[in-house]
This record gives structure tokens, sequence and C-alpha cells, in this order.
């Protein structure tokens, strides 16, 4: 990571509502980082994905003056590209390109943001495309399935509480006006940050600034006063039924733990030693896949690690005023879905009651110092990290994580998961088949014996014993049954 003064927050009389995070340097690529303060906590309560499909057309769309196509005929030869990341406070648009195409590389770019086309065919293009995404895509997606319902229902009531991509039936009803309505308003100076870094000179750095102080507007629109989500009252579960082979399984509770709270670091921590993501050393995974063959992986969170099954790292700039504990128990057999839950509920239980033991806290306080160097190894890492250190206020990720770690106790890590996780307050959510058979058997009671196929030492199976009958404290009228189809 740079020492803090690469990072330079621009806060002058001029463009006082323009932030830049700079990182320059002699590589040879320029990379930027484009972040609006702007998501799908911004939408219309009405208009859940407006925020999502204005991104997008953003990215996937002409400009006032050239095509999608010709705008991509003319990406090509200098291999650029642009992508967009949409969140609830945050939209993030990235690219790269080599220093001799940097000039024709920004014209475009500059266009697509500042000069968007909202052609009408681009819009209904994009629009089809969100649509299939959620039909074919998400709901097709067992794990990414659970875990936006159980999101959903974490923050019902709040702005968070639609899916980031909103809903079929409401991007069938939206409109191009209703774009660029959502441009005009939330596309301004107040919610910009740019970040760039690589071999640019300083000049082009005045020129960028120049196009988007004179560009945009400088203050943006109305935002959602935030709700904070309400702690479930007991555990509840969601049953998503679908046809499907196996079991997909998230349990989540909200936690007020974010970057910006002195408990953040010691969380980091005991989540770790949790289920660090695709990490073998986390207990969930050591207890539930390789010492049972539960399934591939079982894992834990404390901020929102989109789309990870495809990812072995969390992105950047998907910072939140309110955050989300959750375990993410990947697919397992119809057969073992009561077991596992219990399995996850009472590993946890287990880690509140006795707390993370010393050699635990040491080898996961490690990784954690060590791991932060991964996380903003690149330069479009960096960026991401810088800007959101400046939008929580805090020092520079790196250097705060470390810094906090080396004062860090074990004491100090379990009394921080045991003031931000209540085990009796979860919510869980489950995809799967055959859902009135497996409410019956969630709120039953009964045990939920697991069968291996291969014998196990008894140390296992005498746990297995008091797991299989670990009580879930749910009852019929807590568990809600919903179809795949009507979901988000």
């Amino acid at each position: 990571m740079k020492p803090l003064a690469a990072l330079l927050l621009v806060a002058s009389a001029a463009w006082a509502q323009i932030r830049v995070v700079q990182l320059p340097s002699k590589s040879p690529l320029v990379t930027f980082r484009i972040v609006f303060t702007t998501g799908s906590a911004a939408d219309p309560v009405e208009k859940p994905g407006l925020a999502a499909l204005t991104a997008t057309l953003i990215a996937e769309g002409g400009t006032k003056d050239l095509t999608y196509k010709q705008i991509e005929d003319a990406m090509f030869p200098m291999a650029g590209s642009l992508t967009v990341q949409v969140d609830k406070e945050m939209t993030a648009f990235s690219g790269a390109v080599h220093t001799d195409n940097l000039a024709a590389y920004y014209k475009l770019l500059r266009a697509r943001l500042l000069t968007p086309g909202f052609r009408e065919d681009d819009f209904k293009r994009v629009q089809s495309d969100l649509i299939n995404g959620i039909r074919s895509g998400l709901r097709n997606d067992d794990e990414e399935l659970a875990k936006a319902v159980l999101s959903g229902s974490i923050y019902r009531g709040t702005p968070y509480g639609h899916y980031t991509y909103g809903t079929v039936a409401s991007i069938e009803k939206l409109t191009l006006d209703d774009v660029k309505s959502f441009y005009q308003s939330q596309y301004a100076q107040t919610n910009l940050f740019l970040g760039i870094a690589g071999g640019f000179s300083p000049k082009f750095l005045e020129d960028m600034k120049k196009d988007f102080r004179t560009m945009l507007p400088q203050g943006a629109g109305f935002r959602p006063r935030e709700k904070t989500p309400q702690f479930p009252d007991g555990v509840h579960a969601i049953i998503v039924e679908k046809e499907t082979r196996s079991v997909a399984i998230s349990i989540g509770t909200p936690i007020l733990a974010t970057r910006d709270i002195a408990d953040y670091p010691a969380l980091l921590v005991a989540n770790s030693y949790l289920g660090q993501h695709r990490m073998s050393y986390g207990l969930l995974y050591q207890q539930m896949r390789e010492a049972r063959g539960l399934n591939y992986g079982d894992y834990s969170y404390i901020e929102p690690f989109p789309n990870a099954g495809s990812r072995m790292e969390p992105p950047p700039n998907v910072a939140r005023h309110m955050q989300m504990f959750q375990i993410w128990i990947r697919p397992v057999e119809p057969p073992n879905a009561v077991f596992a839950i219990r399995m996850a509920m009472y590993e946890l239980n287990k880690l509140l009651k006795d707390g993370i033991p010393e050699d635990g806290f040491e080898r996961a306080r490690d990784f954690v110092s060590r791991n932060v160097n991964f996380l903003t190894r690149t330069h479009d890492a960096e960026l991401g990290y810088g800007i959101d250190s400046i939008w929580y206020s805090t020092p520079p990720y790196a250097d705060y994580v470390r810094g906090a770690l080396a004062k860090l106790t074990r004491e100090d890590v379990n009394a921080a998961l045991r003031r931000n996780v209540h085990p009796n307050r979860l919510m869980i959510v489950a995809v799967a088949g055959h859902a009135e058979e497996l409410k019956r058997q969630l709120a039953s009671g009964d045990p939920s014996p697991i069968a291996y196929n291969s014998p196990k030492p008894e140390a296992i199976k005498r746990e297995d014993e008091t797991i299989a009958k670990w009580p879930l404290n749910l009852k019929a009228e807590d568990i809600q049954i919903v179809p795949a189809e009507s979901v988000p």
C-alpha cells in the first residue's frame, strides 16, 4: 500500500465537491476507478433497480455522438474496456489502458460518463438483459438467490431492502425518462470520487478534473433517509421453493460494526477464524467439509461479498452504513440440510460461549494482517480501498487494519463478537425442493442424524449426537415458504 501522502483528497475551493484519489507511478498502464456514491439505496421506493439500470446503460450504451457499436469498435484495438459495479451506496466504473492509448481511451470514457446517449435501442437491450439476469441468472443460482433473499429479509423496511438489480416487475415498468431523471439527480460532484493510478501526467489529471467539474452538476438530489434494520425477534426461516437437487443455505443477522467502528478489526479476526472466504483453515470449513464431507465449503462474512462463488477476494466500493453477519453454507444433500443448519448454529454458539482459543486468535490475526496486502495488490483495488477509506473516514485500509491488529488481544475479539452477533436473533434462508417437508423438519425439533459413507472417529460421532438434537427454536409460524419465481 502506498503511504498516506500518495492518496490525495482534493478539496480546494475551486473543486470542493470532487474527491480525487491518485496513485501516480511509472507504470505503462493507467487505471481508472470512478465512483459515484449512489446505488440501489437511492432507488425510489416504487422503482427498485433504477440505479442498476442507469449505471448499466451508461457502461453498455452509446454516447451523445457515438453508438454502442462504434464505441466497442474503437475500444477493441486499444484493448480498452469499461466495467460497472453497482451496490447499495456506491456505483463504480473501472477500466485500464496503455499510456499510448490514454488520450483516445479517455475521450470515450469521458463521453460515456458525462454525455451518455441514452438511446431507446440501448435502453431496451439493457433492460431485457437485467430482466433475464434475474429470471435466468439469479433464480438459477441457488446460492446467490439464498443470499439475496436473506439480505432482503434482514434489511426489510430500509433503503437496502430490495435486491440491488431490482425486481422483474419493476424493471419492466421503468422508462428511459426514469433513467435520465436518475442520472441528472444522482450523478453529481457531491457524489463523485475520481480514482486514477499509473503513468499519467499532472496535466492529464487537471484536465480530467476540469471535465467532471464542468459537465456535472454540483449537488446531488434526494436520498432516502437511513433506517436501522430491525434485529429478528428470535430465529426465523424462509424456504425458497424450486426444483433443485441440493439445498443452499445462508444464515444472517444485522450488525452495527462498519469500518469506522472500534469493533471492526476484532470482528475481522473473529470472522477469519470462523470462516475466512475460500480458506481451508476456517472453523466451519474444517468441521463441516473436512471432518464430515457435508459440502464444498462453508464460510462467514461481516461485509458484503457479491458473487462470492466466482471470487477469491471481496471487491472494494461496496461500502455501507449498515452491515450483516452472514454464514454461507454451500449446497448440501437434502437429507443433511437440517443437520448442516444445526451444525452452523452449534459452532457459532460454541464460539460465542467459549471464545476464540489463543492459538486460533494468533493464526487468524496473522492471516488478516498478511491478507490486506493481497487485497490491495492491484492499482484498481488500491484505488477502490483508498476511496472506501475516505468514505468511512479511516486511515488507508492496510495501515488501519495492521495498526489495530498490533494492539488487539484475544479478549478484545471475544468481547466484540459477543457485542455484535446474537445467535438467538437470526434469519435462516434455504433454497430447496420439497419445502413443506423441510419446514416440518425444522419446526418439529426432531433429531436430524447424519449418515456417512465411511467410518468416522468416535469423537466426531459423539459430537454429531449433540448437533443432531441442537435446538433451533423454530416454530411453524416462524417459517415462510415462497416460490423462487416470486423473488426478487
